[in-house]
């Protein structure tokens, strides 16, 4: 999807770009092939089990439906569930079944509001979009204050509420809108976290717009480029 934007929007070219909820990295310079290192960095969370070990270890849990094969990725294990589902009860039993069996993972809980549908992602523990990004950041050794994240879903919390500076689209769910807040304000970090509200340069606030509105706020001097004729 992200190759075909590229060519279609004329979209420039990433450094990298981080998959399957944080559980692959690609490089493009190398024709978009994994970047070996994180998975073997991730690859520890699951041992010595597989995909369809996790599998046949949720296989009676009714809340859960497991998502078709193209969903699926070697450290990511996918399922559907009802949208009104408490989640941190099923997550709290998702976790209390795995590491029953000696299995770390994270368990990402989000709305797929197009479909109605909720969407349980299973990775690796140290596999979140977050931990990718810092394996980047260490790797080419930036700074926090360089970096600006944009989301919009569940997927995207570990994220906008790591004390990144992050920003939170306009069009992102009311509910992810506010988990993002009240834990930010227990953290006291709420200065890391910027809701777009729309506005900036008569945008919407929505998708990319919202993200352009984030990077004004944390980076000002970064107008220029919008701003600049050539």
């Amino acid at each position: 999807m992200l190759q075909q934007a590229i060519a279609d929007y004329d979209i420039p070219v990433p450094d990298y770009a981080v998959g399957d909820v944080g559980t692959t990295i690609y490089e493009p310079t190398r024709n978009w092939q994994h970047v070996s290192d994180w998975e073997r960095e991730i690859s520890r969370g699951w041992h010595p089990y597989h995909h369809g070990d996790l599998v046949d270890f949720l296989s009676d849990l009714a809340m859960l439906t497991i998502q078709e094969p193209e969903k699926q990725s070697q450290f990511k294990l996918s399922y559907y569930t009802d949208p009104e589902v408490d989640d941190t009860s099923l997550r709290e039993e998702v976790l209390w079944r795995l590491s029953g069996k000696g299995v770390r993972v994270s368990v990402i809980f989000s709305i797929d509001e197009k479909a109605k549908k909720g969407l349980v992602d299973i990775l690796p523990e140290n596999a979140t979009k977050l931990e990718a990004i810092r394996f980047i950041q260490q790797k080419h050794r930036f700074l926090d204050r360089q970096m600006v994240f944009g989301g919009d879903s569940g997927n995207d919390l570990t994220v906008l509420t790591s004390g990144i500076q992050s920003v939170l689209v306009r069009n992102a769910s009311e509910n992810v809108r506010r988990n993002a807040v009240e834990i930010m304000t227990r953290k006291e970090l709420q200065d890391s976290l910027y809701l777009a509200r729309g506005q900036f340069m008569g945008m919407n606030g929505n998708y990319s717009a919202g993200l352009l509105e984030g990077i004004i706020h944390f980076i000002p001097a970064a107008i220029e480029w919008l701003t600049h004729e050539s």
